[in-house]
């Protein structure tokens, strides 16, 4: 029988693993989390006894087939699902297939390798986050961190909250947030409405679930700031105001708060396919309809190809896993009509999406030189600006040498799409650099084969 590795247990996996082991193939599902369901269908600790679960989530019904499914798949063995897995490589065996090189435990301290006969990379995506003066306060927190606390912890990141950046999941996270019984203070968003009506036909299929929040919000009477961002947060050991400013009129304002939760947008992890020596258009894995990468044996699925939500994401990991069964077993790979339907419209969404809420163009020329930008290097956009304009970098890689910006404990996952924008550069296509910090032993020592 043959083995497929899949990478992440969020919607794009778990439909690709459950696609996959229905047509002949043994698959091995490792992920980072403690359980299944990846950032959208986080799911809390079984130790706080949550009753109503199902109050955080969208989409709980698909959530329901997606673990019944995948219990049933391991009772039949035909899926092993490995949870906290880190994998931070994968390369190649001389005699085909791949290995998968992971980091196991909740202290990622122990090596573990992997054979399969195929990998197919659900890795997901992370957020981007442009610094401006005191995001490094305490209270300052991403806005999938907000929502990762109230999904997996079922608490509250603060009372008084302000939601603020740009993009859609701004919508959920402050309706969640106050369901929760946050006040949210504002939701403070930099598109330009018109911006989001110029797309209106593409963006249908995600009119009513839009609406739903926007009622939501409404019926808590949160107030919505459109071309709006926030340029300052406040506060001596932990914050306690945000200064927002109109992108139409210049006029700003003052809001008190104890938490903002911030986020522009999301992009592509990407490290691993880079790894691989697939190839990429912009930020995002390149596959062609069958959700195959350029480089034989490797698929992708989810926000790693695009980011474009969970419906997507389901759609992708389902084509993805019924093509990978069919190309292993040797049989004619057999689209599904309805999913790739569904997935070309989820991607007519996506692309109206990220044109509807790009970031503000000019964020670069607000962000004031003692503003740290990579704060595991405590790296002030001053210096970055000194080595651009004075000592002469004219790339990346030169700014960090200069800087040391991106070399910290994050590897540059935080800064570097603000740098990126910063210093006018593209968007690396991946770290050249192992993509997760790694014990000196984990290389040492021989990794442990699964058993």
């Amino acid at each position: 029988m043959a083995d497929l590795a899949i990478i992440g247990a969020g919607p794009a996996g778990l439909a690709a693993a459950l696609a996959a082991a229905a047509r002949g193939v043994r698959v091995t599902l490792l992920d980072s989390a403690p359980g299944a369901g990846g950032q959208f269908y986080r799911q809390p600790a079984p130790a706080l006894g949550a009753r109503r679960p199902q109050a955080l989530h969208h989409q709980w019904r698909t959530w329901e087939r997606l673990r019944d499914g995948l219990a049933r798949e391991l009772r039949a063995g035909r899926v092993r699902h490995l949870t906290e897995h880190q994998v931070w490589h994968v390369e190649p065996r001389p005699a085909g297939g791949i290995t998968l090189h992971a980091l196991r435990g909740p202290a990622r301290d122990e090596g573990t390798a992997h054979p399969a006969d195929a990998v197919l990379l659900a890795t997901g995506g992370y957020e981007r986050v442009l610094p401006f003066p005191g995001w490094t306060l305490p209270g300052v927190v991403t806005a999938g961190g907000a929502q990762a606390m109230l999904k997996g912890g079922l608490v509250l990141p603060g009372r008084t909250v302000v939601v603020a950046g740009t993009g859609p999941l701004l919508l959920p996270v402050a309706t969640g947030l106050a369901a929760a019984g946050a006040r949210i203070a504002a939701l403070v968003e930099s598109a330009d409405p018109r911006a989001v009506l110029r797309e209106a036909r593409a963006l249908l299929p995600k009119a009513p679930e839009a609406a739903a929040y926007a009622a939501a919000l409404l019926r808590r009477r949160v107030p919505v700031l459109a071309r709006h961002t926030v340029v300052a947060a406040h506060g001596r050991d932990r914050l306690d105001a945000v200064t927002v400013v109109s992108l139409a009129t210049g006029a700003t304002r003052r809001i008190p708060c104890d938490t903002l939760a911030v986020g522009h947008g999301m992009l592509a992890h990407t490290d691993l396919a880079g790894a691989l020596g697939c190839s990429l258009d912009g930020d995002r894995v390149r596959v062609d309809d069958e959700q195959r990468t350029d480089v034989p044996g490797v698929w992708a699925a989810g926000e790693t190809t695009g980011v474009g939500g969970a419906a997507l994401a389901l759609a992708e990991g389902h084509l993805a896993g019924r093509s990978a069964a069919a190309r292993l077993t040797g049989t004619t790979p057999d689209a599904h009509p309805a999913a790739v339907r569904a997935r070309n419209r989820m991607r007519r969404v996506a692309t109206a999406l990220e044109r509807a809420y790009a970031p503000p163009p000019d964020w670069p020329d607000r962000v004031t030189d003692d503003t740290i930008l990579c704060r595991c290097e405590e790296v002030t956009v001053g210096a970055v600006r000194e080595a651009t304009d004075t000592l002469g970098a004219g790339d990346l890689r030169t700014v960090k040498l200069l800087t040391r910006a991106g070399m910290g404990w994050c590897q540059g996952r935080v800064c570097t799409p603000a740098l990126t924008t910063l210093t006018k550069s593209p968007l690396p296509p991946t770290h050249p650099h192992l993509p997760h910090p790694i014990p000196l032993n984990t290389l040492t020592t021989p990794p442990q084969q699964p058993t």
